[in-house]
């Protein structure tokens, strides 16, 4: 079997090349595990590219044009980002298939270049000639008001919606109630120890929660998503129907002190 032989740096070398001497590419830097300087053997490329509004494409083809004089693109799959713009991943044949690009072309008018510190961590910077990549503070009162509205929210999921999984079991339909014990009662669980723990990151569900959380509460709360029967989710759908309550009180303890919901 051929080893790999396309890298991390030789790929990233190759898009600078090709991206910086272009007057209308602004800046690029890396997002993902080199943010939090967690990069492994498994990590992937998280790129962001922001350009003139009027070169989206052609910066495109240009950095599609770059991958493949490194190696045959294997797969090519465009998807719209959250953010406003297009999220394009492509698999290189000759590199590891772990090591995806994940790239994304931003438009110069898209505000939104994922530079909140506390959500997206330091950028790893390949070049930046307009100070696109400088830290942008999170708004702490618009914040606020967003996590007490889910807060709301969440106790009605808590109080209410949670026993269709109960209701399910009742009928033996197992997996059924292992669905909505996974899209409702874990879920929310899980937001509410993001709100307690790591705020600016509540929307984040599981996606980097062995360093978002402290290491007891996820030794905790991994034991909830194991089921080995009916009988099983039944206790643990009660268990964790109690630690959702426990969270939320927690958090409204603080929020009655006016702090933070999620300061401690």
């Amino acid at each position: 079997m051929q080893s790999a032989f396309v890298t991390r740096e030789k790929i990233l070398d190759a898009l600078r090349a090709a991206l910086e001497p272009l007057e209308y590419v602004d800046a690029m830097w890396q997002a993902g595990a080199a943010a939090f300087g967690r990069v492994d053997e498994w990590s992937d490329i998280d790129l962001l590219v922001v350009v003139d509004d009027e070169k989206v494409a052609e910066v495109s083809a240009v950095i599609e044009e770059t991958l493949a004089s490194l190696s045959p693109i294997d797969l090519k799959l465009p998807m719209p980002s959250p953010h406003g713009h297009t999220e394009t991943f492509y698999r290189l044949r000759e590199a590891s298939p772990f090591l995806l690009v994940d790239l994304s072309v931003i438009p110069r008018s898209n505000p939104t270049t994922s530079q909140e510190r506390e959500i997206h961590g330091t950028p790893v910077v390949h070049f930046d000639k307009r100070g696109v990549t400088q830290a942008k503070p999170l708004l702490a009162e618009a914040e606020v008001a967003r996590l007490r509205a889910r807060l709301a929210t969440l106790r009605g999921v808590t109080e209410l919606i949670n026993v269709l999984t109960l209701k399910e079991l009742n009928r033996g339909n197992h997996m059924e109630a292992l669905a909505f014990y996974h899209a409702f009662t874990l879920r929310s669980l899980v937001e509410l120890l993001r709100i307690k723990h790591c705020p600016a990151r509540s929307d984040f569900h599981t996606r980097y929660l062995y360093y978002d959380l402290p290491s007891e509460v996820v030794q905790r709360l991994e034991g909830f998503f194991f089921v080995a029967s009916g009988e099983a989710l039944r206790e643990k759908q009660a268990q964790a129907e109690v630690w959702v309550r426990e969270v939320i009180d927690s958090i409204e303890l603080k929020e009655r002190g006016d702090a933070h919901p999620a300061a401690g």
